[in-house]
């Protein structure tokens, strides 16, 4: 070092690198915690009614038909309190087929149907898998923490293998 340069210019240079490193880390962070909030506010609307079933009509529907992404069928009560229906709809989706019978729940104050058991859980938290996947890119680049990143990925994969194996 010369020794008419102050040491104040390396320290001023290391403070600015640790200042945006932080906010690099801030900012990745804040997105992974909007993407993660997301992914749970997109399942929850589905999960509620399948995880939380005390007071909710519960039991089975035979599909029918389907048209334009619903599928229609008549509901046969299975809980206390539930009565039967001629048409009950279900979002029509790879995993229902015409004939099949499935276990469901219905919406409150509707005639919507939402798959139940196992597989209506893992079905109904698919979005928090996809929101895991996208996290874990997010917090690798972002915050350059790649086993957290990892855990953040096999999760995610593990959460939509097991909604795809459960549908089948």
């Amino acid at each position: 070092m010369i020794p008419a340069m102050p040491a104040t210019a390396s320290t001023a240079r290391q403070a600015s690198v640790t200042a945006l490193r932080f906010g690099r880390v801030a900012a990745a962070g804040a997105v992974t915690a909007l993407i993660l909030f997301c992914g749970v506010w997109g399942s929850w609307g589905t999960a509620q009614h399948v995880m939380l079933t005390k007071g909710r009509e519960r039991g089975t529907v035979r599909v029918t038909g389907c048209a334009e992404g619903v599928c229609s069928g008549p509901f046969t009560p299975a809980s206390a309190g539930a009565r039967a229906r001629a048409r009950v709809e279900i979002e029509g989706s790879v995993a229902v087929r015409p004939g099949t019978v499935y276990d469901v729940v219905l919406k409150p104050g509707s005639g919507d149907a939402v798959r139940s058991g196992p597989a209506g859980v893992l079905y109904a938290w698919v979005p928090l898998g996809g929101a895991l996947l996208l996290a874990s890119v997010v917090v690798a680049g972002g915050m350059r923490l790649v086993r957290p990143a990892w855990v953040l990925g096999l999760c995610g994969v593990g959460l939509l293998t097991a909604a795809f194996l459960a549908l089948q």
